[in-house]
């Protein structure tokens, strides 16, 4: 899966996952920030290692050391002019989510921010999608930030110096060496996969049909799909934790089925907006879900579910109880499970193979109208250099026909929702931003006219 985000790549859809940090100032120097990032980089190896890819594709890309790193061409330092104000940060946000990471280099960067009004700074960080998901990005971002404002960087002997690469020929030895040691191994492990797939296999063929299902009717034919360029659109909006358990109080449901109940009627507001017809018509979304184990770190260890968002539902809470329905049954069928064992199937082919896929893939049609992540994160501030962190709103990459998509990460008390769309076909991105707005608060007014619902109820 990793792989398969580098493959997929292409000049219009740029597979690396961001997010914007603002703090309350005064912004750090930028010699204090580079210095501040130099004492994390031991506990962050990736950061100091580029893809090499294997000739022919004979296996897949390796992780080198990067022999001429340089923390300056990752950490960099710029301001905006005055006033500078949140659209400003926006703009130029889109600007760098525009520019493909240099596969020459390890596959990150991160931008100062100075000048933002109202005394405060922000923080631009990138990170490819081959290196980490949502949950391993948030693990990299409670590594670079403090849990403390005291906190201070510590002082530190940086001895660490790159190995030597392999050559193209050491690469092309290895892969077909480990080709022919590899053949028993990939059958037993393919064994142990089958026979723990049969041990569960009724799990296993309902989850299948469940994906079948859901990918089985015609996509609906909106202007939410089509062909993409290079450029963004970027807005955001917050919502309270607390509102949101209040919600849930009175109305039942999940964190998840509210965030999407919240986007449905942001999708309907657009779609309305535009003159298109909603009625008995469905959204449908990808839902990713994260199947990493306990102890789990870094990469990508995600499947997915697929969820029709219900936009032809004007009244709120038949719409939650709508999505909600829908999230139970998928989370009853497994569906998820069938997608990982699909995953799982594709590490048996051959590497070649396994990229010629992925590439092709990236010219396919989307079998969906949009995605929609939703990753928690600390409940508690997060510092750095003593600065406090008093939003992060998060940036979900597009692709192929997909011209909308919608990422969620809960920071000390609020859901932020990062809303990244196509430059030329939603020009009117703030019309589904402010939908979400109005997603929560009409979900609250809802709550608030029903009794509290017992523990048992929710």
């Amino acid at each position: 899966m990793d792989a398969s985000f580098l493959y997929m790549e292409n000049e219009f859809d740029l597979h690396h996952n961001a997010w914007l940090g603002i703090f309350e100032g005064p912004a750090p120097t930028g010699e204090e920030f580079r210095r501040h990032i130099a004492s994390k980089l031991p506990r962050i190896p990736r950061y100091r290692q580029r893809v090499r890819f294997v000739p022919h594709d004979l296996a897949a890309p390796v992780w080198v050391d990067d022999q001429h790193f340089n923390l300056g061409y990752h950490v960099r330092s710029i301001a905006l002019p005055s006033p500078g104000s949140e659209e400003q940060l926006k703009e130029l946000f889109t600007t760098l989510m525009a520019q493909p990471l240099d596969r020459n280099k390890p596959l990150w960067d991160m931008w100062l921010i100075e000048g933002l009004e109202g005394n405060r700074w922000a923080l631009i960080s990138r990170l490819h999608h081959c290196m980490a998901d949502g949950v391993s990005t948030t693990d990299i971002t409670t590594t670079v930030l403090d849990r403390e404002p005291a906190a201070a960087t510590p002082a530190f002997v940086d001895d660490w110096k790159a190995e030597a690469p392999p050559t193209d020929a050491e690469l092309v030895q290895t892969a077909l060496i480990e080709s022919q040691q590899q053949g028993l191994e990939q059958a037993s492990r393919y064994n142990t996969l089958v026979n723990s797939l049969k041990s569960q296999m009724a799990e296993v063929d309902r989850a299948f049909a469940s994906l079948k299902n859901s990918l089985a009717n015609p996509l609906s034919i909106t202007s939410l799909n089509g062909p993409i360029g290079p450029y963004r659109r970027w807005a955001w909006a917050k919502v309270s934790l607390a509102n949101i358990a209040a919600i849930r109080a009175s109305l039942g449901g999940t964190v998840n089925d509210i965030v999407l109940t919240i986007v449905t009627r942001a999708f309907r507001d657009l779609l309305l907006s535009r003159g298109e017809e909603v009625a008995d018509r469905t959204v449908r979304c990808l839902v990713p879900v994260s199947v990493r184990s306990i102890g789990e770190e870094g990469g990508n260890r995600i499947a997915s579910m697929y969820a029709e968002l219900p936009v032809g539902i004007a009244d709120p809470k038949e719409r939650l109880a709508n999505v909600r329905a829908q999230m139970d049954g998928l989370k009853a069928s497994k569906q998820a499970l069938a997608a990982d064992v699909l995953a799982s199937l594709a590490g048996f082919q051959p590497p070649a193979l396994m990229a010629m896929s992925a590439r092709q893939a990236s010219h396919v049609p989307n079998p969906v109208n949009t995605v929609t992540t939703n990753v928690p994160g600390p409940q508690r501030p997060l510092f750095l250099l003593g600065r406090k962190m008093l939003d992060n709103y998060p940036y979900v990459p597009l692709a192929s026909t997909m011209r909308l998509g919608t990422s969620v990460f809960s920071y000390d008390g609020y859901a932020r929702f990062g809303v990244s769309g196509d430059y030329e076909s939603m020009p009117d991105i703030n019309v589904f931003a402010d939908g979400l707005k109005e997603g929560i608060r009409e979900l609250i007014e809802a709550a608030a006219a029903e009794p509290t619902r017992t523990k048992s109820d929710t």
